[in-house]
């Protein structure tokens, strides 16, 4: 649980962060907590972000998927959308966060497919679907993230291929 696939990335923006010196697959990875509860991104584009995350060790004490567990799943593949959407120039900050959860999950992986509601200069807000293995949707989500400029000090935050 929580080793990291390899994404495949559209060649302009590997290119785009290349030439920038940083880790395009570290940066849009789930980060520490997307590890510890086993997130992987399976496909990452501005249109579809596509990431899985299993039921075990993610659950609550009624043995279901955890609310929190679905949450995070939802705001790590909309980020990276909203990453993508803005570019090297811009840093994607989660503002708002909307979890309806429509069944419970008991086991297996869940899957999420975040795609875009608006994709604006300031803001991106994608919808993610996350659903069991049997297709049945068990959460439906809505996170918007505001889109702001790179400053000077956000490039030592940024992971860097060297």
């Amino acid at each position: 649980m929580g080793e990291q696939q390899h994404v495949t990335f559209p060649q302009e923006v590997i290119d785009e962060y290349a030439a920038l010196g940083v880790d395009l697959q570290a940066l849009f990875s789930a980060g520490h907590l997307g590890t510890r509860m086993g997130v992987q991104i399976v496909e990452a584009s501005v249109e579809r972000v596509v990431g899985t995350m299993p039921v075990e060790g993610n659950t609550q004490p009624y043995g279901l998927l955890h609310g929190g567990a679905s949450a995070v799943l939802a705001e790590t593949l909309g980020s990276v959308g909203s990453m993508l959407h803005g570019g090297s120039s811009k840093i994607a900050v989660g503002v708002d966060l909307n979890c309806t959860h429509h069944r419970g999950a008991r086991s297996g992986l869940v899957t999420g497919v975040a795609t875009p509601v608006h994709r604006g200069r300031s803001t991106a807000t994608y919808e993610v679907v996350i659903s069991d293995e049997e297709g049945r949707r068990v959460c439906t989500a809505r996170l918007t993230c505001l889109l702001r400029d790179v400053n000077p000090g956000d490039g030592a935050r940024m992971i860097s291929t060297g």
